[in-house]
């Protein structure tokens, strides 16, 4: 992990950044919400993305399977 960027600056703007008398579990919050964010801009650039009429097809195709 030696060339893993430093998220340090990061972490400490987004704790400065939560309201007074933030708990544990909105750190964790705001922490799973910017990994999500980062994976999913990752996905993007990579190519690993469907459109939304594909995306529906798939959804409407489980509900059918599932009823």
């Amino acid at each position: 992990m030696l060339d893993a960027p430093d998220i340090r600056p990061d972490a400490k703007r987004l704790i400065d950044q939560l309201p007074a008398g933030a708990s544990w579990d909105d750190v964790a919050y705001e922490v799973y919400v910017r990994q999500a964010i980062e994976q999913g801009i990752a996905d993007a650039d990579a190519g690993r993305t469907v459109d939304n009429d594909a995306a529906l097809a798939r959804v409407r195709a489980r509900i059918r399977r599932a009823s």
